[in-house]
């Protein structure tokens, strides 16, 4: 028998809210999150030059506060009771500059569209449907904003790492009504999802 899965609340990741982000960042099995702060897309070419002795992930998190800061939508995080358990990167597609240039995720058109950008589940609420619930939830907010969700998940054979499922598998998608518009890679489709 299957185990159901724990009762989730999914929120949008607001300022007040900014510690319990840290807090999923320094957990067990989330250390590329904390190097990254969810900022690798939102910047075109390299990361900005930091000064000598600041680390990337220093950087990173001062830029993703100030975009936070500053109102924009973020992403969604996941809480099990009061403890933050997964993170989903979502937003206009506009904010994530370095998806123009990618050979797999650049534009397929000019819609409009929210990219679905990255997961981090930490490491001992893996496998327990914290994902497909923020999916769920990145789905909801695009119903009641009216906007397209856009995805580049992975789509592999067998078992994938959980370090290379950033993006989240395929099946996840398209359990949730995602239709691939493209293919630039055997095993990185475009999906999309507009919800009604």
């Amino acid at each position: 028998m299957t185990p159901a899965a724990p009762a989730l609340k999914i929120q949008r990741l607001t300022p007040k809210r900014f510690a319990d982000l840290e807090t999923l960042f320094a957990a067990r099995g989330c250390s590329v999150a904390r190097n990254c702060w969810c900022m690798y897309y939102r910047w075109s070419g390299a990361p900005p030059k930091r000064p000598a002795g600041v680390s990337y992930a220093t950087v990173s998190r001062a830029a993703f506060k100030d975009l936070l800061d500053d109102g924009r939508f973020m992403g969604l995080i996941a809480y099990a009771g009061k403890e933050p358990v997964g993170w989903l990167s979502v937003g206009p597609r506009e904010d994530y500059a370095k998806l123009q240039r990618s050979p797999v995720m650049k534009p397929v058109d000019a819609q409009k569209v929210w990219s679905v950008i990255c997961f981090v589940v930490a490491g001992p609420w893996r496998g327990q449907g914290v994902a497909k619930a923020l999916l769920d939830a990145a789905v909801e907010v695009a119903r009641k904003r009216g906007v397209t969700l856009e995805a580049y998940p992975v789509d592999k054979p067998g078992h994938t790492a959980d370090d290379n499922l950033w993006f989240g598998p395929k099946s996840m998608f398209d359990a949730c009504g995602f239709d691939e518009v493209a293919r630039r890679k055997p095993t990185r489709p475009v999906v999309r999802l507009t919800p009604v």
